[in-house]
């Protein structure tokens, strides 16, 4: 069922997240400490069994220099530079095993598929801790270091995904200037995110995504990893607005009405975990060239394999793939 507005109320909605006054400051310290560091990532070639796809485990600097780990898929037997999506996971998740994911390979990109600190084992595997933690938490990550944005761990995760593009574009099989950003649920929030924080990609895709809207989300569904939000401030009473202000540096509105990259969007109706009303949000206040597919009848699965497909055609165009021939 719908458990969000109509859709003619969704086609106008928007976000009452305001921007903190210090914004721009706050990530550009963040992205400006962690760029001390050399990007520089660790490749090691990985026997999958596979023929057409090459594997290869990949370790690069993140946030506070901090290893974290990622698959890079490359078609087999590529030369020169190549089109790329830097893909990030959802919640709970990991960059999973080395044969999962082949889609981006498969279709001729080269495909750098970040881990998710602390994350992971939830439904894919990881293999990179979070080695921070402040304060008492919700079990889960939505409400870690939440009590100031400094110490929240979507400014880890944020800062990771942005030196993921940094690792990437420094590899050989990679054109720097043909890279886009691409997650679903989670792993599009951190995509929205990352749109804003690195201007000169060349597209993102942000399928059912996270992480948008807070001030609404944690009042409209029951459903977690929103829940977990509200689950904390109902035992911490007196600390909403402490919460919300640190909420307003991480939500994907107030990240796009700074991104001006190529986007597409997906949303789905009948999604409780992700409510319509989110997307449309961060949507709404897209600042640059932008479309959406609604599905009415989906939850959070979104269009599933047709999204991926939507993608596909979509990125073959931003990052201009010519396919080869049969």
């Amino acid at each position: 069922m719908h458990h969000d507005l109509p859709e003619p109320e969704l086609r106008t909605y928007r976000s009452r997240q305001r921007n903190p006054t210090d914004f721009e400051t706050f990530w550009q310290d963040t992205l400006s400490e962690a760029g001390t560091r050399p990007a520089e990532a660790a490749l090691n070639p990985v026997d999958t069994g596979l023929t057409a796809i090459d594997t290869y485990d990949v370790t690069f600097p993140g946030h506070g220099g901090e290893p974290v780990k990622a698959w890079l898929r490359l078609p087999h037997g590529a030369s020169g530079p190549l089109p790329t999506v830097v893909e990030y996971v959802g919640y709970g998740g990991g960059r999973g095993h080395a044969l999962e994911n082949l889609l981006w390979a498969g279709a001729g990109f080269a495909h750098f598929h970040m881990d998710t600190r602390g994350q992971g084992s939830g439904w894919s595997r990881g293999d990179t801790p979070d080695s921070c933690a402040a304060g008492p938490q919700v079990p889960g990550m939505m409400t870690r270091g939440i009590e100031d944005p400094h110490t929240y761990y979507y400014r880890r995760l944020f800062t990771d995904a942005v030196r993921a593009v940094d690792a990437a574009r420094g590899l050989r099989a990679v054109d720097p200037g043909r890279v886009a950003v691409l997650g679903r649920s989670q792993g599009g929030g951190v995509a929205l995110a990352v749109a804003a924080l690195v201007p000169d990609l060349a597209a993102v895709v942000a399928h059912v995504p996270f992480l948008c809207d807070f001030p609404r989300a944690v009042t409209v569904t029951d459903a977690a990893p929103f829940r977990e939000i509200a689950d904390y401030l109902a035992v911490h009473r007196d600390r909403e607005d402490q919460v919300h202000r640190t909420l307003a540096y991480f939500d994907g509105v107030n990240f796009a009405r700074r991104a001006r990259v190529p986007a597409r969007f997906s949303v789905a109706l009948m999604d409780d975990i992700v409510p319509p009303s989110t997307v449309f949000a961060a949507y709404h206040e897209y600042g640059g060239p932008k479309e959406i597919d609604v599905w009415r009848y989906n939850g959070h699965e979104g269009g599933a394999a047709d999204d991926d497909e939507a993608a596909l055609r979509f990125l073959r165009a931003r990052l201009r793939v010519v396919r080869r021939a049969s």
